[in-house]
């Protein structure tokens, strides 16, 4: 499965950011294969509004299936919904350490955003 989880860098052992729409980066994950790719959201993190959505966006252009953040709001949690992208928030350590809680069942399948929107 292709899982993406925010990143204040491009590597597996990154911290997870705790900002979805306007984390520094996306870290690609696919858990079969343990193939990273890293994407660069500095257009999104720096966008004056819109920044989730946008993110949503890439997230989906990218195949994902699964989120892991730390945060996520409304509107962006609607559009994740939308483009059938589980989402799981409260992360935190290393990207690779997130990975290994969502295959473990440690990580919590989020049912709505949160934070309101236009959280820091």
């Amino acid at each position: 499965m292709k899982v993406v989880v925010t990143s204040i860098g491009g590597s597996a052992d990154s911290q997870v950011d705790p900002r979805f729409g306007r984390a520094s980066w996306f870290v690609l994950v696919d858990t079969e294969t343990g193939e990273t790719a890293s994407v660069d959201n500095s257009t999104g993190a720096n966008a004056a509004q819109g920044a989730g959505i946008q993110a949503a966006e890439t997230i989906s252009r990218l195949g994902a299936k699964c989120l892991i953040t730390g945060h996520c709001g409304p509107k962006a949690f609607r559009a994740l919904q939308a483009a059938g992208i589980e989402v799981y928030t409260g992360a935190s350590g290393t990207i690779a350490k997130a990975i290994e809680e969502l295959k473990s069942g440690e990580l919590q399948l989020s049912t709505g955003p949160d934070v309101g929107g236009h959280w820091a």
